[in-house]
């Protein structure tokens, strides 16, 4: 049974930073992918930052310069490292992993709290 596992989210004032970790295991097939999305209302999501298993980044535009997501394939962990956090990038962030035998697998974490306010 796959595990996604987050960690690293938490309070800061704005202008911090923090970094998030995600750690998957149990998935079916090779990871090929693994990214963070932020949570909206309802079950609405937007991608914050995606990398594939040869190392191309993707990130929206509200934190191009400001985040900066890492992959350690050996250990199928993703990390985000979230600078001069302003309180928009608050919520609920999910780590999400895509592998693949035949048919791609999705796979979601639980989520982590980002919670940027002075």
């Amino acid at each position: 049974q796959a595990q996604i596992v987050e960690s690293g989210g938490g309070l800061v004032q704005p202008g911090g930073s923090l970094r998030l970790s995600c750690e998957a295991s149990g998935t079916t097939g090779d990871i090929y992918a693994m990214g963070w999305y932020r949570q909206r209302s309802g079950n609405l999501r937007d991608m914050v930052a995606h990398i594939t298993s040869g190392g191309t980044a993707a990130y929206a535009d509200a934190v191009k310069g400001r985040f900066t997501i890492s992959l350690n394939s050996a250990k199928n962990t993703v990390y985000l490292q979230m600078d001069s956090l302003k309180s928009e990038d608050t919520g609920v962030y999910l780590c999400h992993v895509l592998s693949q035998r035949g048919n791609t697998q999705t796979y979601w974490g639980q989520g982590t709290q980002v919670t940027v306010s002075s």
